[in-house]
């Protein structure tokens, strides 16, 4: 991790099940980590934007569960009009289509 990301972080001391100690090392050697502590990070952060990812999906799927006939006809109208070059892939953008 870049040295001015390591400025912003704060210490901290948890206690972990043998099999998490193994998970992380395992997961540090893998990845490449420097040490236990940047391997952790990176589990965490995983594991965040995985959860913004659900939230995202949710809220696309709220959306279109309530949207009206007219709504989900004028998007497919845009989409046809906009077409392939339009659209971004789901790997490219986080976007509800």
């Amino acid at each position: 991790m870049a040295a001015q990301a390591t400025m912003r972080k704060v210490k901290r001391s948890f206690t972990l099940a043998p099999e998490s100690v193994i998970f992380l090392s395992e997961t540090r050697r893998l990845r490449g980590a420097a040490s236990d502590s940047e391997a952790l990070d990176l589990l965490l952060q995983d594991g965040i934007l995985e959860a913004k990812r659900q939230q995202l999906d949710a809220a696309c799927k709220a959306y279109y569960d309530t949207a009206s006939d007219e709504e989900l006809a004028g998007q497919l109208e845009w989409a046809e009009m906009a077409g392939p070059s339009g659209l971004l892939s789901a790997e490219q953008d986080e976007v509800c289509l």
